[in-house]
């Protein structure tokens, strides 16, 4: 008789034996180190020799800094120092000037983690997930550890134990709440602190939307912003896309993934030489895409955060493609109740698949006439961005009362 393991449990059983075996690795990894520093053969280690810190930030890429930007600015603004860490060598904020924020880059991969491991800090920041689950090791001389959301989506679809060993987790929606209290039921782990602080990525972008100067009368505007890999819209539509999209009359801005172009030039560089730029046509390779988000009538995008960040800032409808989502590794396999993104999605915008291809002119249309959609945004906002414009202060406010309270107990009982 065989034995048979449904897929759902087969990888959860799978995800914790990598846990098991990744733990293990790194403890062996992390004693190695230890005895090198101990005999001096070692290079020097980041916080390791250093003086403890109050506040420090850890990003592993340099992709958040449009998150930690605003965090950083009012811990500038109070005068309070900050430590921000970054894997990207090319991290934008290596070349910002502040006062009271020290940036430092602290290698790529493993490297960043091994370093982090040592760290001694009271409180630290991070966007980063599966903090104690494989590399990334909570060091003993590290008080406080805070999750700082940068999505406004559910925090279930990280993978299995991503948020487990933080002290708090960042929310902006009550549902958000109520998933990671059952994930913290269903997993027997401790009860997180989760403050409700917002999203401080939006609150600039909204900012700068606020401030900018009104656009010049335009023609309607398409932007599509297809993300890489075998779920992009190249790869599942290939031209097909800009060929209805050009049917439409409407002026297309194409903006391809940057790892697209670095990677798949074997998929894009036909795409653009058979569709060169001109007249109803335009390739943007911008770095920031703030301008092209805000001229834009109607995003198209895959299975990315863009389609939430355009949709709740600027409130105009989406078109979003079909893509499968296995729940197995992820925490939302723990949960009985729809994602709200998967509840969400349908009611602000459309979903494109290579059956209603054709139909893509009056999805487009359906979308900048059919007021049910703005309705939609606007109770998405409600329900997934909370304190909007004061994220970055109220975080500012968490971090430095929670390393009050730290440091005021005895260190025994810190």
């Amino acid at each position: 008789m065989r034995l048979y393991i449904d897929p759902g449990t087969g990888s959860m059983l799978f995800t914790i034996l990598i846990g098991l075996f990744g733990t293990g690795l790194y403890f062996f990894r992390g004693a190695k180190v230890r005895l090198r520093f101990l005999f001096g053969g070692g290079k020097k280690v980041a916080g390791n020799d250093e003086a403890r810190v109050p506040f420090a930030i850890f990003t592993d890429s340099k992709r958040y800094w449009n998150l930690f930007e605003p965090i950083c600015e009012q811990f500038e603004k109070r005068g309070l120092p900050m430590l921000y860490l970054t894997a990207s060598p090319d991290d934008p904020a290596l070349d910002r000037r502040f006062e009271h924020v020290t940036a430092r880059f602290v290698g790529e991969g493993n490297r960043a983690f091994a370093q982090m491991n040592f760290l001694k800090a009271d409180v630290v920041l991070s966007s980063t997930p599966g903090l104690d689950v494989y590399q990334w090791k909570r060091s003993k001389d590290v008080k406080w550890y805070v999750h700082i959301a940068h999505g406004a989506n559910d925090p279930a679809m990280y993978r299995m134990f991503g948020l487990d060993f933080y002290d708090a987790v960042t929310v902006s929606g009550d549902y958000q709440i109520q998933q990671l209290r059952e994930i913290e039921r269903k997993h027997n782990a401790p009860a997180k602190e989760l403050p409700m602080l917002g999203l401080p990525h939006m609150d600039a972008l909204l900012r700068r939307a606020e401030s900018a100067e009104p656009l010049a009368h335009r023609e309607t505007t398409v932007l599509l912003a297809p993300s890489w890999g075998p779920n992009g819209i190249f790869r599942r539509f290939g031209a097909k896309i800009l060929e209805e999209l050009l049917r439409t009359g409407y002026h297309i801005i194409v903006r391809p993934h940057p790892q697209t172009l670095a990677t798949e030039k074997e998929l894009i560089e036909p795409i653009m030489a058979r569709f060169p730029e001109g007249g109803q046509l335009e390739w943007n390779r911008d770095n920031d895409n703030f301008e092209v988000l805000r001229r834009a009538d109607v995003l198209i995008s895959d299975f990315s955060g863009i389609i939430f960040d355009y949709a709740l800032v600027f409130q105009r409808g989406v078109i979003y493609t079909d893509v499968s989502y296995d729940k197995g590794p992820f925490d939302a396999w723990w949960l009985d109740e729809e994602l709200w993104t998967f509840e969400t999605l349908p009611k602000i915008g459309k979903c494109l698949t290579p059956e209603n291809l054709p139909e893509l002119k009056n999805m487009i249309d359906e979308l900048l006439h059919d007021p049910s959609y703005q309705a939609a945004i606007e109770k998405a906002r409600t329900e997934t961005w909370s304190c909007i414009g004061r994220s970055a202060e109220l975080i500012a406010d968490y971090a430095i009362q929670k390393q009050k309270e730290l440091t005021a107990a005895p260190e025994a009982d810190a």
